[in-house]
Parts: C-alpha cells; sequence; structure tokens
C-alpha cells in the first residue's frame, strides 16, 4: 500500500494483529519477549509503507501486545488503578466504576467474536470452561481481580464480563479508619474481639466492601496460628500470615464430575488441624458447615455473607442451613447463637462511600428468637457538598467478655 494511501487506525491494528498472529509458532509457547520482538517488526515494516509518528507506533505496540498476550483493550483497565469495576455489556457498551462512581468508557470491541475470544483467555488462566452449553462462570484474574461471564443464549446482547478489581496491596483498618469507613474506637474493639477469637460474620450488600473489609480484619489475627482460608475464587490477601493455607472450590468438568465445593473444603480444612477458618463468603448449605466448625472449637473463625441488616443476615443464615439440612428452625437458632458471637453490617452509602453500620452481639435466644445487641450504630449527621456525614456511635458494652478474659484482655 502507497504511502499517500491511510487506513483508519482500528483497521491497521486488526490486520497487524491478524498478520502477527498467522506467524506465531502454535508448536511451542513463546515468551513475551518473542511475541514483542514480532511486533516491532511488522510495524518497522508496516511504516515503511505507510507513515506512522513515533505515538502511534508506540500505540500499536501497546494495543498489539494486549491484544495478543493479555486482555486486549481491558488490561489498559485493569492497569488503571482508580478503576474499582468493570462492566461490559457486549462488544460496544463499557463501563467502569471510579471513586464509586459509574461511567460510559470511550472504547469498544472490534466485535462480538473478539470479545469471546476474552472471554475463552480469563477462563483458561484459571482452569475454568465456559460454552454456550455451560453460559456462567466465575473466574479470577492473575491480579487476583474476581470475574463473572454470562455468555448467550443467556445474556441476549452479547457476552458479558463483570470485573470487580482489588488493590495490589490489601487495604488495612488504619486506611478504612482514615477513610471515615470506621472509627477508631469501632477499629480498637474489633482488633481487640479477633485476636480474642471471637467468631465473626461480616454482612452487607453487593459492593459494600466485604471482602475488603474481612481481609483487613485478618490482620489482628496473632502470628503463629494455623489459618485456612477458603473461597470460591481465591481473593483474600493475608500478606501477614505464616502458617497460611488457601484452598478455592472447583467447578464441575463439561461432563459434570469432580467438583469440589466450599461444604468439602470446609470439612477437609477441619482435618488440617487449624486454628481458625476463613470462609471468603457463605451462599448456601455450606453454612452449616460453618458453623458448626465455630462450635466445635474453632474460635475466630471469620465469613461474609450478603444481608441488608445484621437480622437479615441470621435470617439468611437459617435459610442457608436448611438448604442443607432438615433440622427444626429452634435447633438451627441455637447452633447459630452459640457459634456466632459478632455481626459487623457494612453498606454503601448515597455517595458512594463504604462505611461500617453496625456491630451487633448475638445475645443468646429469648422465647424463641435470637437477640441482637446493636454495640455500635451509624449515625448520619447530614450532607455537604453531596458527602455524607455521620459516623459509628457506640451504644452498648461487650456483654460476654468471657473470651476477652481468657486472652487475658480484661473487659472490653
Amino acid at each position: 500500500m502507497g504511502r499517500g494511501v491511510r487506513r483508519d487506525s482500528s483497521q491497521i491494528r486488526q490486520d497487524l494483529q491478524e498478520e502477527i498472529q498467522r506467524k506465531l509458532d502454535l508448536s511451542r509457547e513463546l515468551t513475551d519477549e518473542e511475541v514483542e520482538r514480532l511486533i516491532d517488526e511488522e510495524i518497522l515494516a508496516f511504516s515503511s509503507q505507510s507513515y506512522l509518528l513515533l505515538a502511534e507506533k508506540l500505540r500499536l505496540q501497546r494495543e498489539l501486545f494486549n491484544g495478543i498476550r493479555r486482555l486486549d483493550l481491558l488490561q489498559e483497565l485493569i492497569e488503571d488503578k482508580e478503576v474499582t469495576e468493570i462492566m461490559v455489556n457486549g462488544p460496544r457498551d463499557i463501563f467502569v466504576e471510579k471513586r464509586g462512581h459509574l461511567y460510559r468508557w470511550h472504547k469498544e470491541f472490534s466485535s462480538k467474536e473478539k470479545l469471546e475470544d476474552v472471554v475463552q483467555q480469563i477462563v483458561s488462566f484459571c482452569n475454568r470452561s465456559i460454552s454456550k452449553a455451560n453460559p456462567i462462570a466465575d473466574a479470577r484474574l492473575a491480579d487476583g481481580s474476581r470475574v463473572n461471564i454470562v455468555l448467550d443464549p443467556v445474556a441476549l446482547n452479547g457476552p458479558v464480563i463483570t470485573i470487580r478489581r482489588f488493590p495490589e496491596h490489601p487495604i488495612r483498618i488504619a486506611q478504612l479508619v482514615e477513610w471515615n469507613s470506621v472509627t477508631r474506637e469501632a477499629a480498637d474493639f474489633l482488633r481487640q474481639v479477633v485476636i480474642a477469637g471471637y467468631n465473626i460474620f461480616v454482612s452487607g450488600g453487593t459492593g459494600s466492601g466485604k471482602t475488603t473489609f474481612l481481609n483487613a480484619l485478618s490482620e489482628f489475627i496473632p502470628p503463629g496460628e494455623r489459618i485456612i482460608t477458603i473461597e470460591d475464587n481465591a481473593e483474600l490477601q493475608l500478606k501477614r500470615a505464616e502458617n497460611l493455607v488457601t484452598l478455592e472450590a472447583r467447578g464441575a468438568n463439561l461432563e459434570g464430575e469432580h467438583e469440589i465445593t466450599i461444604r468439602d473444603l470446609i470439612r477437609t480444612a477441619l482435618r488440617m488441624r487449624p486454628n481458625r477458618i476463613l470462609v471468603g463468603e457463605v451462599r448456601g448449605a455450606e453454612a452449616i458447615d460453618m458453623l458448626q466448625a465455630m462450635n466445635t472449637g474453632h474460635d475466630g473463625s471469620l465469613s461474609t455473607g450478603h444481608a441488608n441488616s445484621p437480622r437479615d443476615m441470621l435470617s439468611r443464615l437459617e435459610t442457608m442451613v436448611l438448604m442443607g439440612m432438615d433440622l427444626p428452625l429452634a435447633a438451627i437458632r441455637r447452633q447459630i447463637a452459640s457459634g456466632v458471637d459478632l455481626i459487623v453490617h457494612l453498606g454503601r452509602l448515597r455517595d458512594g462511600s463504604r462505611r461500617v453500620l453496625e456491630i451487633a452481639e448475638l445475645d443468646g435466644i429469648r422465647e424463641g428468637e435470637i437477640l441482637l445487641r446493636p454495640l455500635f450504630a451509624f449515625e448520619e449527621e447530614g450532607e455537604e457538598d453531596r458527602i455524607v456525614r455521620g459516623s459509628l456511635k457506640k451504644r452498648e458494652e461487650l456483654l460476654h467478655t468471657d473470651k476477652l478474659m481468657a486472652a487475658g484482655m480484661g473487659r472490653s
């Protein structure tokens, strides 16, 4: 093609990528350096026929490498530290969350097929599979980001990808205090009860920061304890733990076999001499296994669950136990009341901020109902420049201090 003829930049990239992929040696695993060298050669050959500015060459180099070895145009968002969520609603509609607000992204995939290639790249990384016969999958990226994928015919507007980003370095309680997500007084209280081995459920709605908060709480676990984490997709980052075992559930293969569930992993974990068990999220029948672990000497165990309030978390736990075992409701409530000590409830306010809204203590059963005592509760104090003002206020003292006393920490 002569120098005077120019093509659309996306067409140039597509043509170059097709040519590079045609020349790739698929008989062996190529290194990133080899792929970069081939990309440079093709850009050089093209620029000898059609002039390219240096900025265009560098952009093409980056985009071609991302398209071949990374997640195509999504890689740019993955590398943007301000992006906390990526939502792909088919090839044309991409939205991102930054600083608690959603924005439409200006870029789009060149075709549905290109987006499907990215989908297969994501699931292959963590040995998952997805197809029209099995169109829903959960996966994770190399950086630990959580991914949910839905294909057609379930998703009518094409492949849907939702990526929940996590910070490169785990958020610690000190940062949450600085961001007003929790008060220093409440953080100090939580430090004490985690050290003392209170069993805690972190509840909240979608996107309220449950996994982040669970990870932050884990920094209070004393060194030397054996910790086992159990998750659908490994997301927890317990950087300070030395004696740590990380377990991840596995879905069934294409034949519907070899599934390993959260329930299987909790039962296995009990044979691994854990001091504490951390379950990333309890969603179903595994709730009974988690409660049994809490009731059989594994004090200090932590987990999360979807709920709209601490009371709703209790109702959800009852329902989840019934999914796995046919027990009288009274027996289930006794299991919950004796196993769970505290519920920390998180919420996302209208300004996008994530806050601890309540810390409640379970106080046994009265007249067939589990009693909840609010130890801390969020009190809103108005709004200024669209920022919700308020803080977590102390309501009651911890009633059951036996674990604190046993840990030599006196009364809370």
